[in-house]
């Protein structure tokens, strides 16, 4: 991957995923323009206290709004996007603004790619387009079935994605990560309420204990983003990113409580279970197509990931509350 002086643009660069793919790139020697979420405190999110920060360009806007994604997309190479509402139980809540979000402000970004010529466009999914798993592991062509407004607003983003390179040519590729977690990871991901609640007490809150997830550490999920913008036989194609392997959220305490060397009861919690008919009970990916054609694999595995997880809330544990469901 040679990434020295490429100039790239990062959607979602606040964020959790996208501030670290934001800093690897800057590691490689790209020249990194991040698209942050504007708002009247005039911070980047994450990027705030980003080691980097003096090495990258920031554009604060709206995803949704089409001028500014146009002028950040001016002189860019290589588009990783990753802008997105992305919490399941609040799409329950507000459906129609992940519709803006992750439909609408999709089409901005293509739209401005291709009319400025960028090179390659990395487009972001989620495993959840799947819904429960019909088979396992799950490959690219399992059938895509929205279980929540989110999972249907990303199905939309995607099916967008494939229809400008079908229709206009613009080289897109589509990344599937499967359950990404590691540090920065909001609160309202299992992990990090899982460890939270740990750190605090010996009683775990939760809603189902028995659906089944992929979990890939985020530093995995960066090195398949990577590779999805330099590898020439990517350009057209889903990519599922995910480790193979799928534990459920019960036993996936046990582990946490382990790891961390505390006993602890967990709590069925009404609050914190999915509508009828939207949880998803289980994903696991076939990553063949992710070896074959970006040469990709992990390489921290789950508990190593959990270690280095739980040993950053441990450190930031302020920037969590305090066992608090958030949606």
């Amino acid at each position: 991957m040679n990434y020295q002086a490429k100039r790239v643009l990062v959607t979602g660069a606040g964020g959790f995923i996208g501030s670290h793919l934001v800093e690897r790139l800057v590691m490689l020697g790209a020249r990194v323009r991040c698209f942050v979420h504007y708002n009247a405190l005039g911070t980047w999110g994450w990027l705030d206290q980003s080691p980097s920060r003096e090495d990258f360009e920031v554009i604060a806007g709206d995803i949704c709004d089409r001028d500014t994604v146009s002028e950040a997309m001016q002189g860019v190479e290589v588009v990783f996007h990753l802008a997105a509402l992305i919490a399941i139980p609040y799409s329950y809540h507000a459906p129609a603004s992940y519709v803006r979000t992750n439909i609408e402000g999709t089409v901005n970004v293509l739209q401005a790619a291709r009319e400025h010529g960028v090179e390659r466009v990395v487009h972001t999914s989620t495993s959840e387009v799947y819904g429960t798993a019909r088979y396992v592991p799950i490959d690219e062509g399992h059938p895509l079935q929205g279980q929540s407004p989110y999972s249907a607003s990303k199905i939309g983003g995607d099916k967008v994605a494939e229809a400008f390179h079908l229709s206009f040519g613009l080289p897109v590729v589509t990344v599937r990560p499967f359950n990404t977690f590691g540090p920065r990871q909001s609160a309202r991901a299992v992990i990090p309420t899982i460890v939270t609640q740990c750190l605090i007490g010996e009683t775990v809150r939760l809603g189902n204990l028995h659906p089944k997830r992929d979990l890939n550490y985020v530093v995995n999920t960066i090195e398949g983003f990577l590779l999805a913008a330099t590898t020439p036989g990517a350009v057209g194609r889903v990519i599922n990113l995910g480790s193979g392997q799928e534990i459920s959220i019960g036993e996936l305490v046990q582990v946490i409580a382990r790891l961390m060397g505390k006993p602890v009861a967990v709590e069925n919690d009404s609050v914190r279970l999915r509508r009828e008919g939207s949880e998803v009970e289980r994903l696991v990916a076939d990553n063949t197509l992710a070896k074959t054609v970006l040469g990709w694999e992990p390489t921290v595995h789950l508990e190593e990931g959990l270690k280095r997880t739980i040993d950053w809330i441990r450190r930031h544990a302020e920037r969590y509350g305090a066992g608090a469901y958030v949606l």
